[in-house]
């Protein structure tokens, strides 16, 4: 059996994770690779391409042959990992990792992943972007067998079945623990054999494949590839589970056949918008998104401004199929973290301010149509409204690159409780009386579905999952029936399967 060294250097306590935000909060990021020197490092990079995808915390794990080792730091990657220290201590030919924004769980180390345990054949890594919506069931029956938690996190969920599984082999003693799993998720695991990478059979979240010279690669998006300088190989299908070996890649299909239901949101914020998702260039769709929303909601105005940064690439689109000049009439502060500590009232009602000023010279005296990708609890739409205002706007208009968000997610995206979601409360009118705007226009649900390059929504079978925008859940819920977020949401939630 293989030793371990696991290398914890932070205290085990909850982060602050300071004012909620107006944005859904980014999931995960994975990444591995296989069969590379300087595993650890390349692992580093490629978590440093998906930053975006989670910012609290992040973990590497490495194996060299004889041993694995394992470093988790609270923080951003550029704190702990880019230390030769800590890339010292990370030895092997092969490594996986993770970089974290809490959903399922809080935000201790301790939850902090890849998860790593020494199982009766040998140690086991596993890191997931998703979020399992029967964890809590399993881990009842799986604590009545005897088996003891060390966090919170739904992931740790896949380890114990794993190790609890009475099959042989390893590839089957995994497939068996994901066949007992529901929800969204997206695995790369680590043994001192294998790497192993898998998506749900509704490809929910996603997964690619890569090469750099023979080492194979599985991340989360393209853009981890491109850091590298690794080749694009394809993106996992739905339900794929792929095994990498000193032999080579095997591809497996352990679940049912099902019809794809690719997260939508993905395109409208999510994702990096130079990486491509399920053969869909991100900023080319968020263009897209821009044309459909002029198309759909026009407005007489005289520049268009752009929400920074997720708001840029729709509202470059809009202003091009409106013919209206675009300009960068609000600026991004880049060096204000999460945890900003604000002293004093005084201070924390600058709110907005420490993150985005608006360019009176642009602003000053014109119609401005400002474009975001989505409004969650409105509230920083109110105060940048309010912002574009005193710099001296004439009129102030929103359009939102995106439906009304009415809905909480449940597959690994931090949302509010749908009590909390403006849209889900109030109509579209009222929603423009709360954050001040002259007027405010949404894109519609077949309005997305034409920017990805659908005809519109098939209401019968949905292309994709937008649960968050229509309340159709594409799985089961199973540790969130009766709660209010999805009450009355069982048949819908089964329907078909």
């Amino acid at each position: 059996m293989a030793d371990s060294v696991i290398g914890i250097h932070d205290d085990d306590r909850e982060t602050s994770a300071g004012e909620a935000d107006d944005h859904f909060h980014d999931e995960c990021g994975v990444f591995g690779i296989f069969g590379r020197q300087d595993a650890a490092a390349i692992v580093t990079l490629g978590l440093h391409a998906l930053q975006h995808r989670g910012q609290e915390a992040a973990g590497i794990v490495s194996y060299d042959g004889s041993q694995f080792h394992v470093e988790r730091h609270v923080g951003l990657i550029g704190d702990t990992f880019t230390k030769q220290s800590v890339i010292d201590r990370l030895q092997g030919t092969r490594s996986i990792g993770h970089t974290r924004y809490a959903t399922t769980g809080g935000a201790g180390l301790r939850n902090v992943q890849p998860f790593f345990a020494e199982l009766s054949d040998g140690g086991l890594a596993i890191a997931h972007n998703g979020n399992i919506t029967n964890a809590m069931t399993v881990q009842r029956a799986l604590q009545k067998q005897g088996a003891i938690f060390s966090s919170t996190s739904d992931t740790e969920t896949i380890l114990h079945l794993v190790a609890t599984s009475k099959q042989r082999d390893t590839n089957a003693r995994f497939v068996e623990a994901v066949r007992q799993i529901e929800g969204a998720f997206s695995l790369v695991a680590l043994t001192s054999k294998k790497m192993i990478g898998c998506r749900d059979p509704l490809g929910i979240r996603p997964l690619v494949l890569g090469d750099l010279d023979g080492a194979w690669i599985l991340a989360s998006e393209t853009c981890a590839l491109d850091i590298i300088g690794a080749r694009f190989v394809r993106d996992l299908k739905p339900g794929e589970m792929v095994v990498v070996t000193t032999s080579g890649i095997e591809s497996h299909f352990p679940f049912e056949p099902a019809k794809s239901r690719f997260c939508i949101f993905e395109y409208v914020y999510f994702a990096r918008p130079d990486s491509s998702v399920e053969g869909r260039n991100v900023y080319d769709v968020r263009k897209k998104i821009g044309v459909e929303l002029a198309r759909e909601s026009p407005v007489d105005a005289d520049i268009v401004v752009p929400v920074p940064d997720s708001g840029t690439p729709a509202a470059i689109g809009f202003s091009q199929e409106a013919g209206l000049p675009f300009e960068l009439g609000i600026i991004r502060n880049h060096y204000v973290g999460r945890t900003f500590i604000s002293p004093g009232d005084s201070i924390r009602h600058m709110g907005v301010k420490l993150k985005h000023n608006a360019n009176r010279r642009m602003i000053e005296g014109k119609r401005v149509v400002l474009v975001d990708d989505s409004i969650v609890r409105g509230t920083t739409s109110q105060k940048i409204v309010q912002m574009v205002r005193e710099a001296g706007a004439k009129e102030v208009h929103m359009r939102i690159a995106s439906p009304p968000t009415r809905a909480s997610c449940f597959y690994g995206v931090d949302t509010p409780e749908k009590a909390k979601l403006l849209a889900s409360r109030m109509s579209v009118e009222e929603m423009a009386d709360f954050i001040r705007v002259d007027s405010l226009g949404f894109l519609s649900i077949d309005g997305l579905y034409r920017a990805v390059g659908e005809t519109g929504r098939d209401a019968q079978a949905p292309q994709f999952c937008d649960a968050c925008f229509s309340g159709e859940y594409p799985t089961r819920l199973l540790d969130f029936e009766g709660a209010d977020n999805v009450r009355s949401l069982s048949l819908l939630a089964t329907g078909g399967q």
